[in-house]
């Protein structure tokens, strides 16, 4: 076991929402067709590394997509790790939001009735300082913002910071650390984008 804590991000695979642009949150959608095809074709790149533990989101979509790669028996499922609670922007996309709230965007908000960006920061930070605190390398399945969020915690910074971090569908991320600083070892690593390549590049021991 490495003596020091990586952590792989997987963002579930495609929804009819992540389509459209709509704020999925706790709705508790299916993956599309062509998600599960994401979530297969990235599995290659996650069996070629041993995980010391998995997490998952209770979410269907991060559920199935764990299970597609083969680790959801090992996994534990984790309610900290769900999408951020959008409240009454469940279902709307941001050219809707901001045609009620004039420049809305989910990382100034307002989220009536969901979780504050402060909200999900604690979830955040607190699964990232446990993971911190365990050496080895962790999965974590889960959704696109819990997930940028996560990352800003992860690097100790402003969880707004995590507008700037865009994540694909069925996208794999790794942090870790670089010279004893927290880092990004990678970003947004898919089967088609050379995903082979930076599967083992990361400082991997």
């Amino acid at each position: 076991m490495p003596d020091r804590a990586e952590v792989w991000l997987i963002r579930h695979g495609e929804t009819a929402w992540s389509l459209t642009g709509q704020h999925s949150g706790r709705f508790d959608l299916p993956l599309t067709p062509r998600g599960e095809e994401e979530a297969r074709a990235v599995a290659p790149l996650l069996a070629a590394r041993r995980f010391d533990r998995v997490i998952c989101s209770p979410l269907a979509r991060a559920r199935r997509t764990c299970e597609i790669v083969g680790l959801l028996s090992a996994a534990e499922i984790d309610p900290e790790v769900q999408e951020w609670d959008y409240g009454d922007c469940t279902g709307c996309t941001q050219q809707e939001m901001a045609a009620r709230f004039s420049g809305w965007n989910i990382w100034s908000g307002p989220v009536p009735n969901g979780e504050s960006i402060a909200d999900v920061a604690a979830r955040a930070r607190r699964v990232a300082d446990r993971l911190r605190g365990a050496p080895g390398a962790t999965a974590l399945f889960a959704h696109g913002h819990f997930l940028r969020v996560f990352t800003t915690q992860w690097l100790g910074l402003d969880p707004a910071a995590g507008r700037h971090l865009a994540l694909e569908t069925s996208a794999v991320c790794i942090l870790g650390e670089d010279a004893g600083f927290p880092a990004i070892r990678a970003w947004n690593v898919k089967h088609d984008n050379g995903a082979g390549g930076c599967a083992g590049a990361p400082g991997q021991p």
